[in-house]
């Protein structure tokens, strides 16, 4: 296994459902022990919550987030930090004005191939959004059930 350096600008970069992440370190450069992705969140987007076999740390450089985490909300900003260990059901928006800039650690270095496929697959939004779910279980990826609206309450 070789050293690796990623400049400014460099690396493999993604567009992933309309947010861009580059790859600073990929699974091919640590054997799948680990990966390190930089992604830019604009306001409003991010994935529902969901749950996976690997965990996840993310530091907010610029921006905020608003996460959702085993369903308690936690704003995090700029310099701030969350570690989320595997299986834990989580979901985030951008909610700054520019987009948020975060860099994602994850252990092992499974989202690798999923960001790969969702870019590869997923073309056109919202018209390609539905084989989401799809390549997330091909990857161990579990999104959770939309909420279902309370009908009228019976007497």
């Amino acid at each position: 296994m070789a050293g690796v350096t990623v400049k400014t600008g460099e690396g493999n970069a993604l567009n992933v459902l309309g947010m861009p992440l580059r790859f600073l370190c990929d699974a091919e450069d640590t054997e799948g022990a680990w990966s390190l992705m930089e992604e830019e969140i604009p306001v409003g987007l991010g994935p529902p919550p969901h749950r996976h076999d690997w965990d996840e740390a993310y530091y907010v450089v610029e921006g905020a987030l608003d996460f959702e985490i085993d369903g308690k909300p936690v704003r995090v900003e700029s310099g701030g930090f969350t570690y989320l260990p595997h299986n834990t059901v989580h979901a985030f928006k951008g909610v700054s004005p520019s987009p948020a800039r975060v860099l994602i650690f994850a252990v092992p270095a499974h989202s690798s191939a999923f960001f790969k496929d969702v870019n590869r697959e997923v073309r056109t939004i919202p018209d390609d959004l539905a084989k989401v779910p799809a390549i997330g279980q091909r990857h161990g990826i579990e999104f959770m059930p939309a909420p279902t609206p309370a009908g009228p309450q019976e007497k």
